[in-house]
């Protein structure tokens, strides 16, 4: 099985930290991001990995180097320009007919093995692992009716949604549906998709994620791995 990183962002979120490290390089304990996520993937059976770099993308390459001390296949890919999320697998050759992405600053605890096998059974050309998050609103929230009148008051309400880990699987065929040397994101190109009637699906799990791009989950991700017992459920293989 075969998986990209997706590893060019210049992480404005987490600055100073990625003033002199990429991203993925940013450390949990004594652990960089990027190890973490090269270690699930070897134990969930994938072998190949394509790292996708663009800021400070030689920094990436000296710590990871051919990928061999992990069991994996290790090759680069730079980007030149900024292209996002779709637009950098525009530059990978050589892409099985399935491949799975992964946004190079997510922690969880998501079984890529089962995301990866749902997508080959819905048989879709894109499939998303989402989970549910809570936001409690910090306020009374308040609902009127045109003329003004009260229609509703609430206090502190919270709301549950589904959103998108940054890991999904495509079909090959996902490439067509994007332009060399553009700039796109995955969900523009999920629109895409849709709109010309290829079918996507979602993979709903209770798997623990965080997005370590975010200076808050990047604390909790701290905290987490200053525990040996909880960051076990991370590092595996």
């Amino acid at each position: 099985m075969q998986a990209v990183i997706l590893a060019g962002g210049k992480g404005t979120r987490l600055r100073p930290l990625t003033a002199s490290l990429p991203k993925p390089l940013v450390p949990l304990g004594d652990v960089p991001i990027i190890e973490v996520v090269l270690r699930q993937l070897r134990h969930y059976g994938f072998r190949e990995v394509i790292v996708s770099t663009g800021h400070l993308g030689e920094l990436i390459e000296a710590y990871c180097g051919d990928g061999r001390r992990w069991g994996l296949k290790l090759r680069y890919v730079h980007e030149d320009k900024p292209l996002s999320t779709a637009g950098a697998l525009k530059l990978v050759s050589g892409l099985d007919r399935q491949f799975l992405t992964i946004n190079g600053d997510v922690l969880t605890t998501l079984d890529f093995r089962k995301l990866w096998d749902f997508h080959r059974e819905s048989k879709a050309t894109a499939t998303l692992g989402v989970c549910e998050r809570k936001t409690v609103v910090s306020f009374g929230v308040i609902g009127l009716d045109g003329s003004g009148k009260l229609q509703s008051y609430i206090e502190k309400p919270s709301y549950r949604y589904l959103v998108s880990m940054g890991i999904n699987v495509f079909d090959r065929r996902a490439l067509h549906f994007i332009k060399k040397n553009e700039f796109l994101g995955i969900p523009e190109l999920v629109r895409r998709l849709r709109s010309a009637g290829e079918p996507v699906s979602g993979y709903k799990s209770n798997a623990e994620w965080l997005d370590i791009g975010r200076p808050e989950d990047y604390e909790i991700a701290q905290e987490i791995f200053a525990s040996q017992r909880k960051r076990s459920r991370y590092l595996r293989g």
